[in-house]
């Protein structure tokens, strides 16, 4: 959507959307974190021995 101003200037800066602030995550999402963290630092090393063996 395109609005003019007084002069006739085309303006087309973004709308900016509302803020709002953040939630701390409670103490299950804190411990799905932990979880997903484990596995993915399990993941990057178990392809890391595999890339080692196999060279």
């Amino acid at each position: 959507m395109y609005t003019t101003d007084e002069t006739g200037l085309l303006n087309n800066y973004a709308i900016e959307p509302n803020t709002y602030y953040a939630e701390y995550p409670s103490p299950e999402q804190q411990r799905s974190y932990a979880v997903q963290g484990a596995i993915a630092t399990l993941f990057v090393t178990l392809l890391m021995l595999v890339s080692f063996a196999a060279n």
